[in-house]
């Protein structure tokens, strides 16, 4: 199912399964949506079926809190043969990174849901438990209540999406057996509190959301960058992915304005130096996108589990440049703050 030189993909607007009753990718599931309206639903029907995809079939939840202060990742995830949690807090004051991580087999007690925001994430281990609920209020239906507990770190944060705000939701087709549903949400309040080696912080910032569910290659590398705040008087979010998506006649490019979402569909190039992540701005460029991000914190991640590794390289930063919404006015983008990232993997 290669989208290379086709039409790109439609928009959806009523629900839909993500997969067949055989486990491959439902026809009518490939396009990207405004609200979640795709159902994970990624257990085959059959012993065969499940036996050829079940290491391929990967789930997560991200959440990325940023605030003058602290910079916050949450991760939970499952691999179906392993569980990989992280929670992890940069002091932006001091540069002090403190980073918990969790593998468990078999993802055991990690509970994800098939839709999101519609039922609660949990892991939970003897280092780390993660926890994010639905907690809706008449001016923020869509609200999330994201909680996590380090043996230093605690953190309780409403996420919380004004009344009529979008997303971008997009299914990414490889093949009839191997495919990502993914929802990201940028740009979105966040507040609460950050307890950190018990001294309480407020929490006053943006928070960006990645829902990910599909059955994945196994090698693949993907870029990632987001940004937020407000800019000319509009709260921006800024969603752009690269690689990944490029031949399959999708992608996740977006611009969210005052919670509109401006889908960019168009591969984007991206140029950054990966061994040195903070040397130089990251620039990402397109017919409708020309942006850099300037670094100012450096993060690697790494696992290695032998035949399966995962490296991380992320810069945090300040954008600039410009993104065209739908209507071909240039939007400025110069002050949002978030990152760029490189992953590589092998799972």
């Amino acid at each position: 199912m290669d989208g290379g030189g086709g039409p790109r993909s439609r928009e959806i607007t009523e629900p839909v399964d993500l997969c067949l009753p055989s486990g491959q990718l439902n026809p009518a599931a490939v396009g990207w949506t405004r609200t979640p309206l795709h159902r994970a639903n990624l257990l085959p029907g059959n012993a065969r079926g499940r036996a050829a995809t079940w290491s391929r079939t990967k789930k997560w939840e991200y959440v990325g809190i940023i605030t003058d202060r602290h910079v916050v990742t949450v991760t939970a995830s499952s691999l179906n043969y392993a569980g990989i949690h992280r929670v992890w807090v940069l002091d932006r004051t001091t540069g002090e990174e403190i980073d918990t991580s969790l593998t468990v087999p078999f993802a055991k007690d990690t509970h994800l849901p098939a839709v999101f925001g519609a039922g609660a994430v949990r892991v939970a281990g003897p280092r780390l438990a993660i926890a994010v609920d639905p907690a809706p209020t008449t001016n923020s239906p869509d609200a999330l209540r994201v909680r996590a507990q380090t043996p230093r770190v605690r953190l309780d944060v409403t996420v919380a999406p004004p009344l009529g705000s979008e997303l971008l939701g997009v299914v990414v087709p490889w093949s009839e057996r191997q495919f990502q549903y993914a929802v990201k949400s940028v740009g979105v309040p966040a507040s609460g509190t950050l307890t950190v080696d018990g001294a309480e912080h407020p929490v006053e910032g943006w928070a960006s959301l990645d829902h990910g569910r599909g059955r994945w290659p196994y090698a693949i590398t993907w870029n990632w960058g987001a940004g937020s705040g407000t800019v000319d008087g509009v709260v921006t979010g800024l969603q752009l992915g690269g690689k990944w998506t490029e031949g399959t006649g999708t992608s996740d490019n977006g611009l969210f304005l005052d919670g509109r979402l401006h889908r960019i569909d168009e591969d984007l190039a991206w140029t950054y130096d990966a061994l040195d992540a903070s040397a130089a701005p990251w620039r990402v460029s397109g017919e409708r996108v020309e942006v850099e991000l300037h670094p100012f914190h450096e993060r690697t991640e790494a696992t290695n589990l032998g035949v399966v590794s995962m490296r991380v390289t992320q810069a945090f930063g300040h954008w600039t440049g410009w993104v065209d919404d739908d209507h071909g006015e240039r939007r400025r983008v110069d002050g949002l703050v978030g990152w760029a990232q490189q992953a590589v993997n092998r799972w």
